[in-house]
């Protein structure tokens, strides 16, 4: 027996998988294929603990499906499309001290490595090569390396161009004006894939209405609600803030400096003619462009500049903010002064009600403030107080008669109609912004522009039903996930599919464009099954005509390349997917699209099987964080604990689908538990065990029962990617029974060994996929091979009756052990008393009857014998209906069968050993102590003396 070293175990199991091409598959027509994929790697920085549980989880469901005879194919690839990979290269070159800290502190680039990294490939090449591939193999992943590409290949980009001229083709792209995330630091289009913060950010489309000075210059205020315009009161601005005038579209216009960037973006045509403070504005007035009223500005700190027009209108009345606001403002009549303004004038500004709502006053938003108790803008009730009642006015607000054609109309259904109506009267203009701050990876603010670009039309009603029709007939993990695809398809409009520079594919029609990461990474994996065949194919010959005979067939071209043809073999022999795992958080972009993009471009026998999504990872308690260096390196963690170790620890912590919290000194239990099983395990290896099954013990059929449940809990688990509950089942689970078992079992008898010997092999095979490493060594010395296929459950030892026995000896020596606590005294003799005969017919009348007092009752009081036990009879059956409720029928059948009396004299011995006293088992009737007469059955009576 020797120590177990997970360096050198991995380095020969890692070496053997390579040299025999273990995960290298080729189409076997006579083997069922399995096709997993994972969302592959964006390579612009190092990869972390949180990627390698990512990829870990598809490879345990890889090694599960191929020891169930199953031929899986699980490949890898590198996204290397857009500027994230440039501009780290880019603030590498610039020596800038975050990156650069990053570079050498977090991800340990060598001093003399950083020059090769000054180029875009050579940037992604060093993290491919030195962190994610080798991170991948020492982690034991089961790829297929020989299909490995990255999105800057030429031969993919052939592949990608195919893809958007059919799409084009079809109609599924169009160009035109289209409002985009930009970057301004890049000056050029963003994806969600490109930002820092912000990635759930909305474009939300502003109403502006559009106030004026006495002088006709346009003050335009910007607001999602329109219909309040009524209601406006007055207006805020930010006194210490910077407004321009400026020509906009060739008209006056009053805005803040910030906008005037924004609305340019927004093809607005604009020319600045000066800065004015926004204290110069405090004690003006602007014209309302519907009710025609003045209204007087005010100051506020609170107006944000940046926001939209950096003007902003009031509405106290239906706005808790703005009545908090005005109420702050009127009390503030020193400061009032100092701008020149006439505290009457404020005081005498009241709330101007627009609609009614069922459970608020007049004034909505004082109501809304009152029952909160809101007594200043700093109140964190404020909030919620805000969006309670924007929420119940959208809803059931009814607008008020002066809103003529909409009077009567709820605001949901007015919203929209009213805002055309003032826009086309010269009222409202629009403009778009952000629901939140965006930032670009670069470190730039990303803004709304809009730019004539070509974008996918996600919005087409045939293509969102077809989407639908693949979301109903795949497989969601977990199930809930499906409702927020559904969502998803129902919300997804246009979206832009190219950018002006960055790594990738040109538009094929207009090479001045690079098609965006989000967008080149719908199909790829199509790809994956003829990625290995391609390069001897000049890059030339894969053109349009080449891809549609490999997709769609002989029929699609009129002269098909034979090596296409050739090619659609491998690819429908693979093809669909049967399983993709990604995150989360990429339903709202990525995995929706792939569900759009593969209704389209095949058929329906080729749509997604299932997608498994994946929760986030954190570490000690906090997110990961590279640029403040809180991350884990794998290769670090791998050197630590062992490879499976890392595995094991990712895959107990939460399902895939949860998130999960890597801690170290969890860790370091994980490998101390896999360092004992492996002793045991050798221990049980060395034993001299008989080849043929020796007679069993009841004990020794219990635990193959177990194992043959635990079987069962586990591939059912696997099949739902429930991989936390398999390695639970399989190995925490398990000790539990065997840490029984060798209380139970004189292990060194032939019948033990033979046992512990098949149970092992059992659970070294359950294993296999959480700790390859370990799992194939130990079935090696257990059998001379690697593990080669799952367990299946053996019928022979599927036993519930002896599982439900055991049990009952197990529940006595907890009830023992708890009144010897109890009363604090060694036993010197352990009386266990039998329920008498009588109680177990009350207990088989329960089952019959079913779990209900007076019914079981009524049939037993029609026994002469029964009605002489009178009170007795009622305590016992109040009982047994209350261990029999909840209990199925299975399990009530399983009891009446079990003999208790013999079951608790086969286990004496051991509970004397356990107690070191004298047992006896007695019968109820027999007994000469008034204890006997508590005993219930499967409930006996102890006496400790």
């Amino acid at each position: 027996m020797s120590e177990y070293d997970p360096a050198t175990v991995e380095a020969k199991w890692r070496q053997r998988w390579q040299e025999e091409g273990t995960y290298e598959p080729d189409p076997d027509e006579g083997e069922e294929p399995t096709f997993i994929t994972v969302a592959y790697p964006y390579p612009s920085g190092g990869m972390h603990i949180g990627h390698a549980r990512t990829y870990t989880v598809p490879d345990v469901y890889a090694r599960y499906k191929r020891l169930q005879g199953e031929q899986v194919l699980f490949p890898m690839a590198w996204h290397v499309t857009g500027t994230p990979i440039i501009g780290a290269v880019e603030r590498l070159k610039n020596e800038e001290p975050q990156q650069l800290s990053v570079l050498r502190d977090t991800y340990n680039v060598p001093e003399s490595t950083l020059k090769d990294l000054e180029t875009p490939m050579g940037f992604a090449r060093y993290f491919i090569e030195n962190h994610y591939k080798r991170n991948m193999k020492s982690l034991g992943l089961s790829v297929d390396w020989r299909r490995e590409f990255t999105t800057n290949d030429d031969r993919y980009s052939k592949f990608i161009s195919w893809q958007y001229e059919t799409l084009r083709d079809r109609g599924r792209l169009e160009r035109g004006l289209h409002p985009v995330k930009y970057c301004t630091n890049e000056h050029q289009p963003v994806t969600t894939h490109d930002l820092l913060e912000g990635e759930e950010a909305e474009f939300q489309e502003y109403s502006l209405i559009r106030f004026s000075l006495a002088d006709g210059t346009v003050v335009p205020m910007a607001t999602l609600r329109p219909e309040t315009v009524r209601g406006v009161t007055n207006a805020f601005v930010d006194p210490e803030g910077t407004y321009v005038r400026a020509e906009v579209d060739g008209e006056p216009w009053l805005v803040s400096e910030e906008a005037i960037g924004k609305l340019r973006l927004q093809e607005r045509e604009i020319e600045v003619q000066e800065e004015i403070s926004g204290e110069s504005l405090v004690g003006e007035r602007v014209a309302n462009p519907v009710t025609g009223e003045d209204v007087l500005v005010l100051p506020a700190t609170f107006v944000d500049t940046d926001n939209a027009t950096g003007v902003v209108m009031s509405v106290p009345a239906h706005s808790p903010d703005d009545y908090v606001a005005l109420q702050e403002v009127k009390a503030d009549a020193d400061r009032l002064a100092e701008f020149g303004i006439d505290p009457a004038d404020v005081e005498a500004i009241e709330p101007v009600p627009i609609l009614t709502v069922e459970g608020y006053g007049e004034i909505p938003a004082r109501d809304a403030v009152e029952s909160h108790g809101i007594e200043s803008q700093d109140d964190p009730a404020l909030e919620e107080a805000t969006g309670e009642l924007y929420n119940r006015e959208f809803h059931e607000g009814v607008l008020d008669d002066e809103y003529g054609e909409f009077a009567g109309a709820t605001v949901e259904d007015a919203r929209d109609d009213l805002g055309a109506f003032y826009r086309e009267q010269g009222a409202f203009d629009a403009m778009y912004e952000f629901s939140e701050e965006v930032v670009c990876r670069c470190g730039g603010a990303v803004e709304v522009a809009e730019q004539e670009t070509w974008f996918l039309r996600y919005n087409d009603a045939d293509w969102k039903e077809a989407a639908h029709r693949a979301v109903e007939r795949m497989e969601a993990v977990p199930a809930n996930t499906r409702e927020q695809f559904d969502h998803t398809i129902d919300w997804l409009n246009e979206w832009p599919c190219i950018r002006n520079y960055g790594l990738g594919t040109r538009l094929p029609w207009d090479r001045d464009f690079v098609i965006e990461p989000l967008s080149d990474s719908t199909v790829y994996m199509a790809y994956y099954t003829i990625a290995h065949r391609l390069g001897d194919i000049p890059v030339e010959e894969l053109d349009r005509e080449f891809f549609d005979a490999l997709f769609y067939g002989p029929d699609a071209v009129d002269e098909p390349d034979e090596r296409a043809l050739e090619l659609r073999e491998e690819w429908l022999h693979w093809y669909p997917v049967d399983w993709r795992c990604s995150g989360n958080d990429l339903i709202r972009n990525h995995l929706t699209f792939y569900l759009f993009h593969h209704a389209e471009l095949f058929e329906e026998p080729q749509w997604p099987g299932g997608i498994t999504t994946m929760g986030m990872g954190l570490l000690e308690g906090e997110a990961m964080s590279s640029s403040k260096g809180h991350v884990v390196l794998p290769a670090e963690a791998i050197d630590e604990y062992g490879a499976d170790t890392v595995r094991f620890f990712l895959l107990n912590a939460a399902e895939p689908w949860q998130d999960y919290d890597w801690r170290d000194d969890l860790v370091g239990d994980t490998r101390d538990q896999l360092e004992r099983f492996y002793d045991r395990a050798t221990r049980i290896a060395a034993q001299d065990t008989p080849d043929e099954q020796p007679d069993l013990e009841r004990i020794d059929r219990w635990l193959l029962a177990k194992l043959q449940a635990t079987v069962d809990t586990a591939t059912d688990a696997m099949e739902r990617f429930e991989t936390r509950t398999a390695s639970q089942a399989a190995f925490y689970g398990f000790e539990e029974h065997l840490r029984w078992y060798r209380r139970r079992a004189d292990t060194d008898r032939p019948g033990a060994r033979w046992t512990l010997r098949q149970v092992l092999l059992a659970r070294v095979r359950l294993l296999a996929p959480f700790v390859p490493f370990l799992a194939n060594e130990l079935h090696e010395e257990l059998t001379g091979e690697p593990a080669l296929e799952w367990p299946a459950v053996e019928e022979a030892f599927v036993d519930p009756g002896v599982e439900r026995e055991e049990q009952l000896v197990v529940e006595l020596t907890d009830d023992v052990r708890d009144i010897v606590e109890v009363i604090d005294e060694e036993p010197e003799r352990i009386r266990v008393f039998v329920a008498a005969d009588w109680k177990y017919d009350a207990f088989e009348q329960v089952v019959e009857t079913g779990a209900d007092v007076g019914s079981v009752m009524g049939e037993l009081m029609s026994d002469p014998a029964m009605r002489e036990r009178g009170d007795a009879v009622n305590e016992v059956v109040a009982d047994l209906v209350e261990l029999a409720r909840g209990r199925d029928e299975e399990t009530l059948a399983l009891l009446t069968d079990v003999d208790e009396e013999s079951v608790y004299a086969t286990a004496e011995s051991f509970l004397a050993g356990e107690f070191d006293a004298e047992v006896s088992i007695e019968r109820e009737e027999d007994a000469d102590h008034d204890r006997a007469a508590t005993a219930r059955p499967f409930r006996p009576a102890v006496l400790i003396e």
